[in-house]
């Protein structure tokens, strides 16, 4: 199928031939068609298939086709009519990318409303006029409270990645604004599952939608190489990551750690090891995301340390590799830091170093993925203790990037312990065909030493 099948504007075309796709992704092709019917929609994609593009084209051209038929297609720009919702600030910005890169040849405006910037740009826009607004929960209920907003106009609702916006207890704030929006508004609600918790809101926001599932979570991520190696300690962890880094097939990395504090003591310890690295976390500035992100896609960086506030939206095409330093305590955050490799075709690498701590929350991942991930050693780094049994605790804790122990209160399972997957024999399968883990050296990457880097790596 061609872009031109799905009766796209023309200008919409043009702009998708100049960005180079010749063909629609599979929930592209899926998902559109019922969204320019006028259909609601709940759809679901693994990560780097091009969700983002399969609402914002719609939308653009639901937005085109409004203005050529209005009579004032300026008086159509005063009130929005389209208004996603994303749960963090890296999304939001992907979908202004799309937006502008899929609408440059069209005059349609835009506002992006997110928390970590000043309000005077957002509130100029807004007094401006625009037909789109791109927003995270917070900072739109800000507005919404100093009355910036009409809502009368707005005919399309979009809760990107909505199942995330749950987790993070948005959930009050999205039915708060989806209240304040017509009854007779199309809505939209992207999410990586479609059970349980999403399909109970879905009940409440959207009219008998149509329902598009490209695949469930539990689909093999073929174009992704996973493989986890096993770490008697923290220090042996840090040494199979120095080994991992230097390996010569890695382009760009992400490395997630579970804190913020874990994400910049690493990109500090590793920049004075001499490699080109930033942190991306929630506690730093909007500007100071936006220049590391942007040092990354002009491959001006070559590790990123990170927390799962970049696990999903962020899209570079470089990153050749996800380390996993501390394994996701949500099983589901784990499909998605490792779908930031090998997307749009390509191939990527995902590698987790498991701890003594972190057996369990491996259990539940494999239980989730429905596939057992390989078991791999370095040469030379093999582990010397055994893989430790666990069992069901409250209050249990997991170590953090500096090595102490991450404390929880109250119920185990609601922080991610306690899972009833069948725990036996995890750790001691899905190796090899003969059944002991696969042994792999690494080349060392001349172009790591540290006397050639350690300058760039400062200014990281």
């Amino acid at each position: 199928m061609s872009f031109n099948a799905l009766e796209l504007d023309s200008t919409i075309l043009r702009a998708v031939d100049d960005c180079g796709f010749e063909s629609p992704s599979e929930i592209q092709a899926k998902a559109i068609p019922p969204v320019l019917e006028g259909h609601d929609l709940m759809a679901s994609a693994p990560t780097g298939t091009g969700k983002t593009a399969a609402f914002v084209l719609p939308t653009l051209h639901k937005l085109i086709e409004s203005n050529r038929a209005s009579v004032d297609p300026a008086a159509k720009g005063r009130a929005p009519r389209v208004l996603v919702l994303t749960p963090t600030r890296e999304l939001a910005n992907q979908v202004v990318k799309n937006t502008r890169d899929f609408g440059k040849y069209s005059r349609l405006y835009s506002a992006l409303l997110v928390g970590g910037v000043p309000y005077p740009a957002q509130i100029k826009s807004l007094k401006r006029g625009v037909d789109l607004i791109i927003a995270t929960p917070g900072r739109l209920i800000d507005h919404m409270k100093a009355d910036r907003i009409d809502f009368s106009k707005l005919e399309l609702l979009i809760l990107d990645e909505a199942d995330r916006m749950l987790d993070m207890g948005f959930l009050d704030d999205v039915k708060k604004i989806a209240a304040a929006t017509p009854e007779s508004r199309q809505t939209l609600l992207f999410s990586a599952t479609l059970e349980g918790p999403i399909e109970k809101v879905a009940k409440q926001l959207l009219k008998t939608p149509v329902k598009v599932q490209v695949a469930g979570v539990k689909e093999k991520h073929d174009s992704i190489q996973q493989y986890i190696h096993q770490a008697d300690d923290f220090r042996h962890k840090m040494k199979l990551l120095h080994a991992s880094l230097n390996n010569e097939e890695v382009n760009q990395a992400i490395i997630f750690t579970a804190t913020k504090k874990g994400a910049d003591d690493m990109a500090t310890r590793l920049r004075e090891d001499g490699h080109s690295v930033a942190a991306l976390h929630g506690d730093m500035r909007m500007s100071q995301r936006t220049r590391v992100v942007d040092r990354m896609q002009k491959n001006n960086l070559k590790f990123l340390v990170a927390t799962d506030v970049a696990a999903r939206g962020l899209d570079v095409k470089g990153i050749t590799h996800v380390i996993n330093f501390d394994l996701p305590m949500a099983a589901e955050d784990y499909i998605h830091r490792i779908g930031r490799t090998g997307r749009g075709g390509s191939t990527g690498t995902a590698l987790s170093l498991v701890g003594p701590n972190d057996w369990e929350v491996l259990s539940r991942i494999e239980k989730l993925t429905g596939q057992p991930v390989e078991r791999r050693v370095i040469e030379g780094m093999e582990p010397t203790k055994p893989i430790p049994t666990f069992h069901k605790k409250q209050g249990r804790g997991r170590r953090n990037f500096n090595g102490n122990k991450k404390r929880y209160s109250g119920n185990a399972r609601q922080h991610g312990h306690g899972s009833n997957s069948n725990r036996q024999g995890h750790g001691n399968g899905a190796r090899n065909s003969s059944g002991n883990p696969v042994k792999v050296t690494y080349s060392k990457n001349s172009s790591q030493r540290r006397s050639q880097n350690r300058s760039e790596g400062q200014a990281a």
